[in-house]
């Protein structure tokens, strides 16, 4: 049986979140970042997407 590769995408914080909006810092939250400098790596899906679009003032997204 042949396995589905997923394709990934790696964020990670570049400026700070202070003087956000309370969402924006949630969403940041949610994609797993804390503090500047941290990396995730996510799946590349409509989630995901969305929420990177939602703060990709705040952040630096990748293809890996």
């Amino acid at each position: 049986m042949a396995t589905k590769k997923t394709s990934t995408v790696t964020i990670k914080l570049v400026k700070s979140t202070i003087g956000c909006k309370k969402d924006q810092i949630a969403t940041v939250e949610a994609l797993g970042l804390h503090k500047i400098g941290e990396t995730v790596t996510q799946p590349k899906n409509a989630a995901t997407m969305g929420k990177v679009k939602k703060v990709i003032h705040l952040v630096e997204v990748t293809e890996a």
